[in-house]
């Protein structure tokens, strides 16, 4: 009875739609494109205010949403998000609360959970899971969690209908990189380069290498993350093989920029990169 409610409150937040197939249909409905997921953290600028972007993301052409969770030691993150999340728990933004916005998010568009191990350990990592599918969030990503425990992590989100998404690095070696292309759920997101998120000059070299090498061990697509900053930049990750690119830190900053708009500065940012991926001569909306 126990699993019988669980489903049911998480149909209800989800669109009855399980994470992984919500997931799914994202990619495939994208119309010969590549799909945009944008990065915002939770919290940032304030908790109303970050599903204030979020909602401006969806309206300008995303079609997945990546959702942090403001954490105090952030390995991944480079200065513009960790200095977002940092403020974010100044002002007093929980997961709770996060998590929170994610479910009103989720009503709109798949939202994917982006936090460290930790966070996930402080609850418990099946309530964690369950969390996550009761509120209709689709995804969870966890940048500092190795290998060797992900079996936990997978059986838990597994069971409460999330997509356990891993990150793999340029240099994981050909072996690891097809167990983890394995158990892959919903995409595999390989990174650009080595090194933590933030904006960069240009793409680095070799990147449909690093792509063609992620789509060779999983069945899943492949969403690139981790220096993409501009259309020009979407589009050259798009142009190398990518299903799906991440964007974080430009949107992070135009945020934290942004003079009393800062849902109306990410928008116009996303609709930069949406228009960046779009097929020649067709608008993104």
């Amino acid at each position: 009875m126990a699993g019988e409610a669980h489903d049911a409150r998480a149909a209800t937040a989800g669109g009855g739609t399980p994470g992984p197939a919500r997931i799914a249909a994202a990619f495939r409905d994208r119309r010969g494109r590549a799909a945009l997921m944008p990065y915002l953290m939770g919290g940032f600028p304030t908790v109303a205010g970050s599903l204030e972007v979020g909602l401006a993301c969806a309206q300008n052409g995303a079609d997945l949403l990546e959702l942090g969770i403001p954490y105090s030691d952030p390995l991944a993150d480079g200065p513009v998000i960790h200095s977002a999340g940092t403020k974010a728990l100044a002002a007093g933004a929980t997961t709770a609360g996060v998590l929170d916005v994610g479910a009103d998010l989720a009503k709109r568009i798949p939202v994917v959970a982006m936090c460290y191990a930790n966070i996930v350990y402080a609850r418990g990592v099946e309530r964690f899971a369950r969390d996550l599918g009761d509120r209709g969030i689709s995804g969870l990503i966890v940048p500092d969690l190795p290998l060797e425990e992900g079996p936990e992590f997978l059986s838990a989100c597994d069971a409460a209908g999330v997509a356990l998404v891993p990150l793999v690095a340029p240099t994981t070696p050909d072996e690891r990189l097809e167990l983890i292309g394995s158990r892959a759920r919903g995409f595999l997101a390989p990174v650009s380069v080595t090194g933590t998120t933030g904006e960069r000059s240009g793409l680095a070299a070799g990147l449909s290498e690093v792509i063609a090498r992620a789509k060779r061990h999983t069945e899943v697509p492949v969403a690139l993350g981790f220096g993409i900053s501009t259309a020009a930049d979407a589009a050259a990750a798009a142009g190398a093989g990518a299903d799906g690119v991440i964007v974080g830190s430009r949107l992070v900053r135009a945020a934290a920029e942004a003079a009393g708009d800062p849902a109306g500065a990410v928008g116009a940012a996303v609709a930069d990169l949406a228009g960046g991926l779009a097929p020649a001569g067709e608008s993104i909306h």
